[in-house]
């Protein structure tokens, strides 16, 4: 299985809003956007995440596949990893190969992350990836659509 991350391209984003509207990786992403169905909220965030030179995302391939994305944003010092893996592709080590390269690419540090609280496999990907809980929270859940739990992380070297 060849893992490899490329700029997103234009041909990407039918690919990603398809895997975002998945209503089981909705609820285990818990924190997700308020109404994913909507296309032209979706290509507005995906115009801007490409503009903004603060934000480095990068598209998910699997032997030249597109199977998600993987993302750093936010402010100096605050600055957060994302990512999404197609649910057909869980448990294979994707998540975990496509954030360590992302880690390789962005060499500041801190980073930090959230997960749900009890969105296992997440944990396991950000652990591996040398991430450590630094604290809890609670909110609103949009993909729940109720207050969940969730832990934040960071990863300091």
């Amino acid at each position: 299985m060849d893992i490899a991350l490329r700029p997103v391209h234009d041909s990407d984003l039918p690919v990603f809003f398809r895997q975002f509207n998945d209503p089981e990786s909705l609820r285990m992403a818990a924190f997700t956007s308020e109404d994913p169905a909507d296309r032209d909220r979706f290509d507005a965030k995906w115009a801007h995440i490409r503009s903004s030179p603060e934000i480095v995302a990068r598209t998910v391939l699997v032997d030249g596949d597109v199977v998600g994305s993987v993302s750093v944003y936010g402010e100096a010092g605050e600055r957060e990893v994302t990512y999404w893996i197609d649910r057909a592709h869980w448990g294979r080590g994707i998540a975990t190969a496509a954030l360590r390269a992302l880690l390789t690419e962005v060499t500041e540090r801190p980073l930090y992350a959230r997960a749900a609280a009890d969105n296992a496999g997440s944990l396991r990907v950000l652990r591996a990836c040398g991430f450590e809980v630094t604290g809890k929270a609670r909110g609103y859940a949009a993909g729940r659509g109720e207050e969940t739990d969730e832990l934040v992380l960071a990863l300091e070297d």
